[in-house]
């Protein structure tokens, strides 16, 4: 059974309540890359990550990798 996987970028956003739009223009790009971005027609690079993630108040890793639901 293949497994769906998660579009961390888009899980946060939702969390934090901002919209495509939203990210696109705190970075000043389209509102389509955030989109490809979102549904994995394109990934950021690395650096790319880092900036989302101190725009979004967030660890770099949490747009990388799946948080658990546990304390671990």
């Amino acid at each position: 059974m293949k497994t769906k996987t998660i579009n961390r970028l888009k899980a946060v956003l939702a969390e934090k309540q901002v919209t495509n739009k939203w990210l696109a223009e705190k970075m000043h790009i389209s509102t389509i890359t955030v989109s490809r971005w979102c549904t994995n027609k394109t990934q950021p690079s690395l650096e790319t990550l880092v900036e989302i993630a101190e725009i979004l108040q967030i660890e770099a890793r949490m747009l990388i990798v799946e948080q658990k639901n546990n304390n671990l």
